[in-house]
């Protein structure tokens, strides 16, 4: 074998040989029978290219071996495909005049709210015992009486002062008779004296009279002239008080039936028959003019408000009927029953709902159920009809791929059709455009719908297919 030679003692410079020395036996000049000292190193590297050379070698013979089996590597045997038909439902197109309808909720409320307030001041001396909130209270039935002492006093001032205010009227009026009456002999009185001057001054002129009866006949005239008039005054001063009197007789009667107003507002009676909402009324509580002492609901008139949509509302609007007067149905889901009512749009409300993005409706409830306490504030579920939409297919909902495609069956394979939908009603939608009458609509759902797509319906025989293409039926 080789010595082993580490690589610093080959690099490290020679070190001066000293001369040999020559040993007894030996030639001068002549070295000593030993190996070459740069034959290890040789050899080393000579091992070194032969291992590589092995290497490169082999991985030659490999790559080659491995292109060869590749190259003579068997074909394998191609796998016919397969044309997958699908097994599908499918529907059959008719036209007519269908009416969908759809949902929308709504609240319960009072169609007749009112606040009843006292109408006079006082005491509150009496209560009913039905006064509570909650409970339901007949129409006339007395809710509570204010102390009345004060009002029954007012009443009896107010007709003592028109008994006396008539008897005035009829004294007047007896005087005023009595002057009439005077008038008439003062009257004739007058004219007589009015003569008796006009004989005087006749026999004046002749020269039978004196003067001084002329000028007593005209005294006479002149006091009865006066008397006259003074009875005319007294007329008509009694006529002037008498045209008083009646006027202060309106005002006395007016205070009258105030005073009787007052006193019979000392009850406080149902209007209708109701559901007391709210009431602050209690014995001995005084109460001013106009305070709110009790709240109620006209108890067999409801209300539903609901809201339309801006679309729904524009159908509506533009139906042969219009919204006002439409019947709609009610239902209220209590517990685990449901009751049905049936109500009439009745009004619209007075402003746009732009909150609840829609218009508000009104609708009144027809009848309500007496076993069944539907009150105020109930959620409810409320079905419109839509308007009527002529000439239209019904299909299911789940025809529609997107929002206005579906697929129609011609001849084993689906054709794509673009439609109108006009109107959904509950699972099913409204077509208004794009199918026709007699078309195979397909209603079963399939991922990878497209046009061209293989199918067959429930029962049939799958299609024939070009040779060479066996079929598969999912």
């Amino acid at each position: 074998m080789l010595d082993k030679v580490t690589e610093s003692e080959a690099a490290a410079p020679a070190k001066p040989v000293a001369a040999p020395t020559t040993e007894p036996g030996t030639e001068p000049g002549t070295e000593p029978a030993r190996g070459d000292a740069r034959f290890p190193t040789i050899g080393r590297v000579a091992l070194a290219g032969l291992q590589a050379i092995l290497m490169i070698a082999v991985l030659a013979g490999s790559y080659f071996i491995a292109q060869r089996l590749i190259a003579t590597k068997p074909e394998p045997s191609q796998r016919p495909a397969f044309q997958t038909v699908y097994t599908i439902d499918t529907v059959t197109a008719a036209r007519a005049d269908n009416r969908p309808s759809f949902i929308v909720y709504g609240q319960t409320v009072a169609a007749r709210n009112v606040d009843l307030r006292a109408l006079v001041a006082g005491q509150i001396v009496s209560v009913n015992d039905d006064l509570r909130a909650g409970s339901r209270i007949a129409e006339g039935a007395v809710l509570l009486e204010i102390d009345p002492f004060e009002y029954r006093g007012a009443l009896a001032e107010a007709r003592a002062n028109l008994a006396e205010a008539r008897g005035r009227i009829a004294e007047n009026e007896a005087l005023i008779a009595a002057e009439e009456a005077r008038r008439e002999p003062l009257t004739e009185q007058l004219d007589l004296a009015r003569a008796d001057l006009e004989r005087m001054a006749t026999l004046r002129e002749r020269g039978t009279g004196t003067q001084q009866q002329l000028e007593a006949r005209r005294l006479v005239v002149s006091q009865r002239q006066t008397a006259l008039d003074q009875v005319d005054t007294a007329i008509g001063v009694q006529k002037a008080r008498l045209t008083q009197l009646q006027a202060s007789i309106e005002r006395l009667e007016w205070r009258v039936e105030q005073a009787e107003r007052n006193l019979a507002s000392t009850e406080l009676v149902v209007p209708f028959t109701g559901i007391v909402r709210s009431t602050t009324a209690e014995i001995g509580r005084n109460v001013s003019a106009n305070d709110v002492v009790v709240a109620l609901y006209e108890a067999d008139t409801l209300d539903v408000r609901f809201t339309l949509s801006d679309a729904q509302y524009g159908r509506l609007a533009a139906s042969e009927t219009g919204i006002v007067g439409k019947n709609v149905d009610v239902r209220w889901s209590v517990g685990r029953r449901s009751y049905d009512y049936s109500a009439i749009i009745d009004r619209l409300g007075a402003d746009i709902a732009s909150a609840r993005g829609g218009v508000e409706v009104f609708a009144r409830i027809d009848a309500l159920k007496d076993n069944v306490a539907l009150r105020p504030g109930a959620f409810v579920e409320v079905t419109v009809p839509d308007r009527l939409f002529e000439g239209t297919i019904r299909v299911p909902d789940s025809a529609l791929y997107g929002a206005d495609r579906v697929y129609v069956e011609i001849d084993g394979k689906l054709q794509e059709r673009v439609v109108e939908v006009a109107a959904f009603d509950g699972e099913e939608a409204i077509i208004a455009s794009g199918l026709e009458a007699g078309d195979e609509v397909l209603i079963t759902r399939i991922t990878e719908v497209s046009e061209g797509l293989l199918v067959r319906r429930e029962g049939e025989e799958p299609p024939a297919h070009s040779a060479g293409e066996p079929d598969e039926t999912d």
